[in-house]
């Protein structure tokens, strides 16, 4: 009669209970991603000409922002399927890329285009990821 709180639970159940805590390669990746992304932000920039505060300012922002961003998506990626869990990665990706072009003094309709295409290849490539190692 009372079988049924002897039965063992599923591993995964019992994972999900416990609070995650953060492991030093959850804050060290988003903070190296934001620190190359804002340095190669300013460096696009200063267009070979001296460095100036705005340029400063504009690459911390940017590698904060990224940053930012990148911790948030590492912090709640496990709670997303598999194919939203894609869609995230191809957006932040292709958010990144369309800003990096748009410094460069290009149209917009090429910065648009260029982020785009790399943010479907990082969201077919994370979705290829994601669904073979589902089982």
């Amino acid at each position: 009669m009372v079988t049924h709180a002897a039965m063992p639970g599923r591993k995964g159940a019992r994972a999900h209970a416990r609070p995650r805590s953060l492991t030093p390669y959850a804050v060290a990746v988003p903070l190296a991603l934001g620190i190359i992304y804002g340095f190669y932000a300013a460096f696009i920039r200063r267009d070979g000409g001296p460095s100036t505060g705005g340029q400063v300012v504009l690459g911390l922002v940017s590698g904060a922002a990224v940053a930012a961003l990148c911790f948030a998506l590492g912090r709640i990626q496990r709670s997303l399927p598999h194919g939203m869990r894609a869609v995230a990665y191809g957006a932040l990706t292709a958010c990144a890329i369309g800003f990096l072009v748009s410094l460069t003094d290009t149209s917009v309709l090429r910065s648009t285009v260029l982020g785009l295409v790399v943010g479907v290849g990082v969201f077919l490539t994370a979705f290829y990821f994601f669904y073979s190692r589902e089982r």
